[in-house]
């Protein structure tokens, strides 16, 4: 590969798994190839069979290999589901007489955060710093320089099942690829489609796919809340099953084509036709049934986002818009119910900022995969991230 620096992001998704290439230069990326392929491996968001998963793996490596000319030694790789859990934590250390804070005062106030009881079966996935309180009084976002003798660090952690880690890990191994690092992918959905500019004024990233929804929350550029929502894009599809008697299959197909998740969008007094069942001649059914079907589900997929907002303690006045990633946020209507539920802004997030980003992939389905490889890519020049492992720091002393 030469003096030139590549950069991976791989998307493992339960429905498609996407994988892109790019390189290093100067302070962009630019893309240099890319596949997408159906996955293998997964049952209702958990991975079910590892070594389907890591043959469906391999076959996403090699077709973005072939894409961009060159070959994929490493990369970073998503982590969803819904192990993820989010928690706010406090590292305290009394420095004694009251003195300058250091940098390593600092470090050492966020390792001691990390001290935290879990379960056998939970990691630590990501750690990001939030604030620092110096002697339980005023709030700083870096305290170097600061005059105290008790420091406070605030910082948000996100953890997940090590069983499901270690699965993904080790399928990324099978398929030929050493892993620089593991990330929440609606942390990397926020990366490459939200500024910081926009984290500072308030803003809650939802990642929909489609056996799991994820959920971050900024507020003054720090992390507030991560979590995994328990409505997701397949219970949209089975409700259109369900309420039209049809197949999931077939549900799929009509939710994409004609379906709308807020209700006087679209013309509803129209008729779609359904598939025909066995022994029976085709049917149809009134748009406004599919319409209605979508519309309850997303209405309730955005108050269980709001629900979160007000557990990170932020009223509506301090969230200044919503964004949505991920496969099953395309569907019609998405925003309109997330600006009806939710009261703000809304707008699909589309990746920003990589050199030579092709129309096509103009798609909030690949906005994970590119903040996969924009992570990538800032690991690689060496400027670290929030992340579990102290030695690579994120943008307060990076």
């Amino acid at each position: 590969m030469g003096d030139r620096k590549y950069a991976i992001g791989l998307d493992a998704g339960s429905d498609r798994s996407r994988c892109l290439v790019g390189a290093l230069e100067n302070s962009h990326v630019r893309l240099l190839g890319a596949a997408e392929t159906p996955s293998g491996g997964w049952r209702r968001g958990r991975i079910a069979d590892q070594e389907a998963l890591a043959a469906c793996l391999s076959d996403v490596v090699r077709e973005a290999e072939k894409s961009a000319g060159v070959p994929a030694g490493s990369a970073v790789a998503g982590m969803g589901g819904s192990t993820i859990e989010g928690l706010n934590m406090r590292g305290v250390y009394w420095m004694g007489p009251a003195r300058q804070i250091r940098e390593e005062d600092a470090r050492y106030a966020v390792e001691k955060s990390l001290h935290v009881d879990m379960h056998a079966d939970r990691m630590i996935l990501q750690m990001a710093p939030q604030d620092f309180l110096v002697d339980g009084q005023t709030y700083y976002w870096n305290p170097k320089g600061v005059h105290g003798s008790r420091l406070e660090a605030l910082v948000h952690l996100i953890t997940v099942s090590s069983q499901e880690h270690h699965c993904l890990v080790t399928a990324l191994h099978r398929a030929g690829l050493e892993v620089e690092e593991t990330v929440f992918e609606s942390y990397a959905s926020a990366y490459a489609s939200v500024s910081s500019e926009e984290r500072a004024q308030g803003v809650v990233v939802v990642d929909v796919g489609k056996d799991s929804s994820e959920v971050v929350i900024y507020c003054d550029e720090a992390l507030m809340a991560a979590v995994s929502l328990p409505v997701c894009g397949e219970h949209f599809t089975r409700d259109v099953a369900q309420r039209l008697c049809i197949s999931n299959e077939h549900a799929e197909s009509l939710k994409r084509q004609c379906g709308c998740a807020l209700v006087g969008l679209t013309a509803d007094n129209s008729l779609i036709e359904l598939p025909p069942l066995e022994g029976r001649p085709p049917r149809e059914a009134p748009r406004l049934e599919l319409n209605h079907a979508l519309e309850s589900r997303a209405g309730e997929l955005f108050l269980y986002v709001r629900e979160e907002i007000a557990k990170a303690g932020m009223d509506q006045g301090l969230l200044n818009q919503v964004v949505l990633t991920g496969g099953a946020s395309r569907l019609q209507g998405m925003c309109d119910m997330a600006e009806r539920v939710l009261n703000c802004p809304a707008r699909n997030g589309l990746p920003v900022g990589i050199e030579a980003w092709p129309e096509e992939f103009e798609d909030p389905a690949w906005t994970t995969a590119a903040g996969l490889m924009m992570y990538s890519a800032r690991l690689k020049r060496g400027e670290g991230g929030p992340t579990r492992k102290p030695g690579l720091w994120n943008r307060l002393f990076g």
